[in-house]
């Protein structure tokens, strides 16, 4: 029994191109040809192509399969490699599937990092924008304690720092700078790491300056400003 190109790809399930594609890459030999020049594949083709395909739907790479078959060890050093791959995998799918499991339950999860929940969801627009941002510059560790005091309640000021216009007066600006100051003093002794955090290269670096700029008004940039001072992180003009 004998069979063309195109039989032999319908017998194995996959397509011309794929069997083209493995003689060219010396995954599959090329047959003999008949005397009317059509290839002529025999039941080892038809065997070797089913075992090729089997590896692939493993998982396997084209590149591995030459070198699983040079040798035992090599063949499950690859396929150990490769469960280890699909492990980490199913892990990774799992932790994914607990988080769209969270977002369904409260949507508006979606527009923070993951891991955030409780509180932070009552968060503004801005913050949750900031927090989003910092995901792109800080560690895990640093986003951990961020989650920590982002869930704990709001201080009474929050609200209106929120809503703060843009020609708020000095008065209120400093105001509201002095309210903040001790509060963020006690985070920084609840979390010594904070200060670090804040003084640091991570949120020093430009995409966190153009998204403050983006995401304040004037007013409310002062006020950051004017609280650094307090802090003695910058000193005063």
């Amino acid at each position: 029994m004998a069979w063309s190109t195109r039989e032999l790809a319908e017998l194995a399930g996959t397509t011309l191109k794929t069997v083209r594609h493995y003689h060219r890459i010396g995954l599959l030999d090329v047959p003999e040809r008949a005397a009317n020049g059509y290839k002529r594949y025999g039941v080892g083709h038809l065997v070797r192509l089913l075992r090729i395909r089997r590896l692939v739907d493993l998982g396997v790479p084209l590149s591995d399969i030459p070198a699983m078959e040079g040798s035992d060890e090599n063949a499950e050093r690859t396929l150990r490699a490769l469960d280890a791959e699909l492990k980490a995998s199913i892990e990774r799918q799992q932790r994914m599937r607990e988080e769209l499991a969270s977002i369904l339950r409260r949507r508006s999860l979606v527009d923070l990092p993951p891991g955030f929940d409780g509180n932070a969801t009552e968060l503004s627009d801005v913050e949750r924008s900031l927090l989003l941002i910092y995901s792109t510059v800080l560690d895990p560790a640093a986003m951990t304690t961020l989650l920590e005091l982002h869930s704990t309640d709001p201080p009474p000021a929050r609200a209106e720092f929120d809503t703060l216009p843009p020609d708020a007066d000095e008065v209120t600006r400093q105001r509201l700078a002095e309210h903040y100051a001790p509060l963020v003093r006690h985070q920084y002794e609840q979390h010594p790491s904070l200060k670090d955090m804040a003084t640091g290269e991570a949120l020093t670096r430009p995409v966190v300056a153009e998204g403050l700029a983006a995401l304040y008004n004037p007013a409310q940039l002062d006020v950051l400003r004017r609280l650094n001072i307090l802090l003695g992180e910058e000193e005063p003009r």
